[in-house]
């Protein structure tokens, strides 16, 4: 199809990935569709280009006949921040030659800058269900106009929880809207929302249902690893040959900050990359990781969904994945766009049962993984890894010396501590309050002995 070609031109792609060949001949005459495909296949430009493409600019002629110019024409929603950032930019890219103006919204930033820009007239809104629903209610973001709607990562949007805002959003668009769903997986609760909100949908599948799951491309590595070496094996396999930027993904908050903080002592350019950061630090760290800056992620699997950045040779799951789909977003980041990759995964003994699980699921051929150390040989051969590298490439920072010459507390020449917290002080040293002048606490008194209230003399 001529328009077809046109719109690859438009963005420069020569050879499209074939879920893009199969969406874009639908998509492009507005019907509804569901997507399904693996990640890492160039799905988010088989949404982009239909709705950039039906989506119509200031500088068209027919502009002006819309009913409401300025109001968002197109609205993509996607679960976490940094999958709006990475599909927002993607638009951007993908939209200079047909000049529609863009906004991204999500939360953890300023609402003026977002409602200045609303103001001021958007065709095309990328965000998270939170921000959107929050700025629709406002009456700030006016959906009534929108005519192609996108859920990307509709199974992630179930797994956070987002599942009832996205009900209330989809309520506040137009009955008759072109509606795009796509997922990598298909849970129940997301096949009854297609059957709800969408027409007459198309299934697109981008493999054959009995296709392996998981990148040909990515090669796989399954240790049991104890928690106290992971440090050790980590900062060896980032001393591996043809090592470029390393994805860690960790299960918590605290353990992305700790594994960061001791790969940067170790002299590793590392970042961590999770909910407890500010999304201004969060954004830095995320640019910084794409501009070379800085080589390894740590990052959290709600931090990191969505992460799409080039040159993603290694991807580390420091804890065992919570399921096969946690598995599969994980390694998805490396091995994209048909480049190799590495995946390697740490089971902790605790953690054998849940591993298992997902070794069934996948039909992976690592029901028991092998117990791996920083010092096993087959670390080094399997990973390419010179057996001369060391753990650290710096010495450990000094530790500061302990100040307790004082006694307890540290608090050296101020002696021992007496309630309260106050430092005791001899009674002879005493200052009074009005001249400063040191003086005996313990002064002479002259005191009379009494019994029942009368005198008693010395004699008795």
């Amino acid at each position: 199809m001529p328009e077809i070609a046109d719109a690859l031109e438009d963005v420069g792609i020569t050879h499209p990935f074939p879920i893009q060949e199969m969406t874009l001949s639908v998509a492009l005459m507005g019907t509804d569709l569901i997507g399904q495909a693996r990640t890492g296949t160039g799905k988010t430009l088989a949404f982009a280009i239909p709705v950039i493409q039906r989506a119509v600019a200031p500088h068209d002629p027919d502009y002006d006949e819309l009913a409401a110019p300025g109001k968002p024409q197109a609205l993509i929603v996607t679960p976490t921040r940094e999958l709006t950032i990475q599909v927002a930019k993607d638009i951007d890219t993908a939209s200079v030659k047909r000049g529609t103006r863009n906004l991204t919204i999500y939360g953890g930033v300023p609402y003026e800058p977002q409602l200045d820009k609303l103001k001021s007239g958007v065709d095309i809104v990328v965000g998270t269900p939170g921000r959107l629903l929050d700025l629709a209610n406002r009456g700030a973001l006016d959906l009534s106009h929108v005519k192609s709607l996108v859920l990307d990562e509709a199974d992630e949007m179930l797994d956070l929880g987002f599942l009832p805002d996205v009900e209330s959003i989809l309520a506040k668009t137009p009955e008759l809207r072109q509606t795009m769903l796509f997922s990598a997986t298909m849970p129940g609760a997301i096949v009854t929302l297609a059957r709800t909100h969408m027409r007459h949908p198309m299934n697109i599948r981008a493999e054959s249902p009995d296709e392996d799951l998981l990148l040909p491309t990515t090669a796989q590595f399954v240790w049991q690893a104890h928690d106290m070496d992971k440090p050790e094996v980590v900062a060896r396999i980032l001393q591996a040959d043809d090592v470029g930027r390393v994805l860690i993904f960790t299960r918590t908050k605290r353990t992305a900050q700790r594994v960061a903080d001791d790969l940067v002592d170790r002299g590793f350019p590392a970042s961590p990359l999770h909910g407890d950061m500010a999304q201004t630090a969060r954004e830095k760290a995320l640019q910084r990781f794409r501009d070379g800056k800085v080589d390894t992620l740590v990052a959290t699997d709600v931090a990191a969904r969505g992460i799409d950045v080039a040159g993603i040779t290694h991807v580390i799951n420091y804890n065992c994945p919570e399921d096969h789909k946690t598995y599969l977003h994980r390694i998805g980041r490396t091995g994209r766009a048909g480049a190799s990759g590495i995946a390697v995964t740490f089971v902790d003994w605790a953690d054998m049962t849940r591993w298992q699980l997902i070794n069934k699921e996948l039909d992976l051929p690592f029901p028991q993984p092998q117990e791996t150390y920083s010092t096993s040989e087959h670390l080094f051969h399997d990973l390419g890894i010179a057996h001369d590298v060391k753990g650290r490439l710096k010495p450990p920072a000094p530790k500061e010396p302990r100040r307790d010459a004082g006694g307890r507390g540290g608090r050296g020449g101020q002696g021992r501590k007496g309630q309260g917290g106050r430092p005791q002080q001899a009674p002879e040293t005493k200052k009074t309050s009005e001249g400063g002048a040191s003086r005996n606490r313990n002064r002479n008194r002259r005191r009379n002995r009494t019994r029942g209230g009368q005198a008693v003399s010395k004699a008795d």
